[in-house]
């Protein structure tokens, strides 16, 4: 089977648990097509996207009353469900990228099918089920800023997973001060997972980038509004994580230094 074939499928289909399963060992991606570029994934009617208004984003914090405790873990599993998607629309809108970044898109969109299996299975022991809460398309309302394979990096690897690296930190805190060790366990081991995606995307900034920027530069030129260097950043910063995906210092402190300037309502992956 080609990676065409079943990530075209991936997306549109209406089938989480299709979504979810392990991809054939047999994929081959000798007949990548033309560029693909869809505009919404295939959702069943209680996981249709709405929008942020509608869906809410809930706090971490909330997490110490047992009656937001599904709702936060609804929208980790939303969020890590739209990367299965978006990696896999990556796969459909860049065609022509080099083949070692086509095998690194599909090597992370299985990383990201476990993650959404971990936090679903969770959810359920919680009583919970996916689709019990409305969910937002907030990454994928991005998508029509990402117009070249370098872009996507800059957009999914180096802004909404950069970021997650400062969320999960935060979370796996807050989950673990409401004494939940078992969901903390998941939210560290989804950080854990998370470097190597930054790692990814910093590496493929670097081979992509015109040869006269600084890693800085680049990435600022191809994060494009309403992305920005402040949304790669969560209200807690973590270092190590980003010092592990092999950042370097510079990129690091002008990150960090980054403002925080979300509009009113925006969501951030937390």
């Amino acid at each position: 089977m080609q990676v065409r074939e079943i990530t075209e499928a991936l997306v549109l289909s209406e089938d989480i648990e299709f979504k979810l399963a392990s991809l054939p060992d047999d994929l081959e991606d000798s007949e990548p097509g033309t560029p693909l570029r869809i505009e919404n994934p295939g959702r069943p009617g209680r996981l249709r996207i709405r929008p942020i208004s509608e869906a809410g984003v809930p706090s971490v914090e909330g997490y110490h009353d047992p009656d937001q405790r599904g709702r936060i873990l609804h929208s980790f599993a939303n969020h890590e469900l739209q990367a299965v998607e978006l990696f896999a629309w990556a796969l459909l809108a860049f065609p022509d990228a080099p083949a070692d970044y086509r095998r690194g898109l599909l090597r992370i969109l299985q990383e990201e099918q476990r993650h959404t299996k971990m936090y679903i299975a969770r959810l359920r022991s919680l009583g919970g089920e996916l689709g019990d809460y409305p969910v937002s398309g907030y990454f994928w309302n991005k998508t029509p800023q990402i117009t070249t394979a370098l872009r996507f990096v800059c957009a999914m690897s180096l802004t909404f997973e950069n970021a997650n690296l400062d969320h999960t930190t935060e979370s796996a805190a807050e989950i673990l001060k409401a004494g939940d060790e078992k969901t903390a366990a998941i939210v560290e081991q989804v950080h854990d997972d998370e470097v190597g995606h930054v790692r990814f995307g910093w590496q493929w900034l670097e081979k992509l980038k015109k040869p006269e920027q600084t890693m800085w530069e680049a990435y600022c030129e191809n994060v494009t509004w309403p992305l920005r260097p402040a949304l790669g950043r969560g209200r807690v910063f973590d270092p190590g994580g980003r010092e592990a995906a092999g950042m370097d210092p510079e990129f690091i402190n002008l990150l960090r230094e980054s403002q925080r300037d979300d509009p009113q309502g925006e969501e951030t992956g937390d």
